[in-house]
């Protein structure tokens, strides 16, 4: 996995993202989130965002993602469903800080943006159940260099990597984190593939991994 871990680059964005939205002590996704974008130094992170099942408009993550991408250079594309919920996101994320920069928003059928739009993302954050996800990466063309995909739970259901991704796809470390509703997150190899999630042809081999936190050192069979 080519993915390089800076963690000065993670506390920054992590300090940034708890001023800017003034979270509590409590870690919550918004922050976590900023952090582990901006210290793999994400290129381009999408977002398929969704207004909570109540109503809700929760854009803090959106927040932190967006300041993520201010330390790194990058770029943040948000896609929403329809023109309700573009103005709605727009306006929260106007009136929050005038330190963060609006995303790219883009309106339109997950999938379809994914596949005609978008491509090489680095970082992926998809709000809800199983099905939103799946219909996400049935679509989404990968960063060759790995990617970060993220469930960010809102009903509370749990996902079954084998059943999301395709099987050729190797999954480097798959994480499930009680942080806010609940985080499932994947981390994809890099490829030398053409970007496309059914594509992959490479031969298994093996992969070091050394986590920069803990110094342990990890081997996967690919």
């Amino acid at each position: 996995m080519t993915l390089v871990w800076s963690p000065e680059t993670a506390s920054k964005a992590y300090l940034d993202t708890i001023q800017t939205c003034g979270l509590s002590s409590k870690t919550s996704a918004a922050e976590f989130l900023s952090a582990m974008a901006a210290g793999y130094n994400a290129q381009l992170i999408v977002e398929a965002w969704k207004k909570h099942e109540n109503g809700d408009i929760n854009i803090t993550t959106s927040t932190g993602l967006a300041i993520a991408v201010k330390h790194t250079h990058g770029k943040h594309v948000c896609i929403v469903t329809d023109e309700a919920s573009r103005v709605e996101y727009v306006s929260a994320m106007q009136k929050l800080s005038a330190d963060v920069s609006l995303p790219e928003v883009v309106v339109g059928e997950v999938e379809e943006v994914m596949r005609k739009k978008l491509n090489r993302v680095d970082f992926l954050v998809v709000y809800g159940s199983k099905k939103n996800f799946t219909r996400t990466l049935s679509s989404v063309k990968l960063s060759q260099h790995g990617s970060i995909l993220v469930c960010k739970r809102i009903n509370g259901t749990r996902l079954s990597w084998k059943g999301v991704l395709d099987a050729k796809v190797s999954v480097m470390r798959a994480v499930i984190l009680p942080v806010g509703n609940g985080l499932e997150i994947a981390y994809i190899a890099s490829n030398n593939y053409d970007g496309n999630l059914k594509s992959r042809k490479n031969p298994k081999c093996w992969i070091r991994h050394v986590d920069q936190d803990s110094g342990e050192e990890h081997v996967f069979r690919r």
